[in-house]
């Protein structure tokens, strides 16, 4: 496919296949690459829904891409692409994703089944690894933590969006030692996070006007959160809550962590800038300012809130994102642009529509 922003050709220097591109993970990701000048997407992949147009399921991209949704081939893909996006549910793509790197192409991948270095862990919360040989090649990629490894890097695996707001919320405090290694994170999420398939907790009389806890102490998502923030400085555990909240985008996290010295509002928002400086899509607001949702829904930004709790001896550290874009399909062109050697931030700056 051949496309035409404008009244110009773009020069595209990066061909893609997206598997899993009739998912909501998959339709945002090329709603953003197709807003690229280096990409040209060569190859969808679906299951369910093969040989049919992207647009009769997605009709907000019409007129912008006109393509056909192929079978789940890897080797079919690889003839026109250079790197690949895994859009499928953990475990599905795992041999998928090693064929491609047999057939050496480039790596982004969206389910779990590469984020945890240990298949042991992997087991404890999902199934029997299927390839843990692969699991030291792969690298978590969360920019914000691991970009020059990202850079080098043949498979990304990209964060949960949970992990995504509770890390960033926390990952300067626990390197710093500001607070206790022990942790709480009380989450709320959209229902797209659950995806596009019909259940009964996500059926609209069910979870409208109702705000649930769900999966709680045994969410998948904790020992991303417990790894990464260990790597920081110190072992850390995590008391994890995630919640549904009746709208369609977006996640909030409020993180709670004892602090282990004294410290002011203003010395705290510093310490939070001066470990994001230079971080395109980590916002660190005033002091007394709180982030919401609907200030990064669309965007690629994670707003990130901070209190104390004077009587308590807290850190309150708030992040905002918008689950498909930082929390999946966003961060996965930040990676891929990496990776390619492209600027960061290409097609991802852009800003919440308001109101």
């Amino acid at each position: 496919m051949a496309e035409t922003r404008g009244n110009a050709r773009c020069m595209v220097v990066i061909r893609v296949a997206v598997f899993g591109a009739a998912g909501y993970g998959g339709v945002e990701l090329i709603r953003i690459l197709l807003e690229h000048p280096e990409v040209e997407i060569r190859y969808l992949g679906g299951h369910t829904t093969v040989g049919e147009n992207l647009t009769e399921f997605y009709p907000h991209l019409g007129g912008a891409i006109d393509m056909a949704i192929g079978e789940t081939s890897v080797a079919e893909a690889a003839r026109d692409a250079d790197l690949m996006f895994f859009a499928l549910p953990h475990a599905v793509g795992a041999e998928l994703v090693a064929e491609a790197l047999e057939l050496g192409k480039k790596v982004v991948d969206f389910s779990a089944d590469y984020r945890l270095k240990s298949a042991d862990v992997y087991a404890e919360y999902y199934e029997t690894h299927p390839k843990p040989e692969l699991l030291e090649r792969a690298v978590y990629g969360l920019p914000e933590l691991h970009r020059e490894a990202i850079v080098q890097a043949e498979l990304t695996a990209v964060p949960g969006c949970y992990p995504t707001s509770a890390i960033l919320a926390l990952a300067p405090a626990c390197a710093q030692g500001l607070i206790e290694p022990s942790v709480i994170v009380d989450s709320k999420s959209g229902v797209s996070g659950a995806g596009r398939g019909l259940s009964l907790t996500t059926h609209f009389p069910e979870c409208d006007e109702s705000v649930a806890a769900y999966k709680v102490a045994q969410h998948r998502h904790a020992p991303e959160i417990v790894q990464e923030l260990s790597l920081l400085k110190e072992p850390v555990t995590v008391t994890f809550t995630p919640h549904l909240i009746p709208m369609s985008r977006g996640i909030l996290s409020t993180c709670y962590g004892r602090l282990t010295r004294e410290i002011d509002r203003e010395e705290l928002v510093e310490l939070y800038r001066g470990f994001y400086r230079g971080e395109p899509f980590v916002r660190v607001l005033d002091a007394g300012r709180m982030p919401a949702t609907k200030n990064v829904t669309g965007t690629n930004f994670c707003d990130i809130g901070l209190a104390l709790d004077p009587g308590a001896g807290r850190l309150i550290a708030v992040a905002a994102i918008d689950n498909l874009v930082k929390g999946l399909s966003g961060t996965a062109v930040q990676c891929m642009n990496l990776m390619m050697g492209q600027p960061e931030e290409t097609a991802l700056r852009r800003y919440a529509i308001w109101p």
